[in-house]
């Protein structure tokens, strides 16, 4: 159910936004309004605004497969807390996600963000930390095992975000991926024995 209410107010906001495009400049990730204009709000809001359709339509795609995954293993780990929870791993997401871009970006007015990526990596890793041999399936087609996927993924999110070749934020991916793998274990260390066993399994 909570994945479906993100989805839901993250599609409405989005949709509300592609319709008003001063809406849109208002509620997106901008460091110098951000530090210097003390509008806090934007280090959240932005995660419920999309560039686009294709934007929205692979975040919440991603969100929804991977969230349900991630609530039934915080359901089993951490019971009625669940859903508290996870709402610290999608919000915690979005912060952590953007901690280099609001450090770095402080003085350039020209960077702006938006989307639900840097949150939506955290519940994917967040799965993968705790299954880490499920396949994923690559463009839909190949499956390969979560952690190589994971090894892949957080490679080519730092060698883009070093190369800054074009629009997509790949640090925000990779600080979000990162976050949402440690976030288990802040809750309860002992999950990082069984992700160890879980990895040794294969072998």
């Amino acid at each position: 159910m909570i994945v479906w209410f993100i989805i839901g107010v993250t599609a409405v906001i989005s949709y509300i936004a592609f319709q008003n495009r001063e809406l849109s400049a208002k509620l997106q990730f901008n460091a110098v309004q951000i530090i210097h204009r003390k509008e806090f709000y934007r280090l959240v809001s932005h995660a419920f605004v999309h560039a686009n359709w294709s934007h929205l339509g692979v975040n919440m795609l991603v969100l929804y497969f991977f969230g349900r995954n991630t609530v039934v293993y915080f359901d089993y780990y951490f019971g009625n807390k669940a859903t508290a929870y996870f709402l610290l791993l999608y919000f915690g997401g979005i912060l952590a996600s953007n901690i280099w871009s609001l450090i770095k970006h402080k003085n350039n007015y020209y960077y702006n963000a938006v989307g639900a990526s840097g949150a939506v990596s955290a519940v994917l890793f967040a799965t993968i930390f705790f299954q880490p041999w499920e396949s994923l399936y690559l463009f839909a087609v190949l499956p390969i095992p979560g952690i190589l996927f994971a090894a892949g993924y957080l490679f080519y999110s730092y060698q883009m975000s070093k190369r800054q070749s074009d629009n997509v934020a790949h640090d925000a991916h990779f600080l979000g991926a990162v976050f949402g793998f440690i976030f288990p274990i802040l809750l309860k260390p002992e999950l990082f024995t069984r992700f160890i066993d879980n990895l040794f399994s294969f072998l």
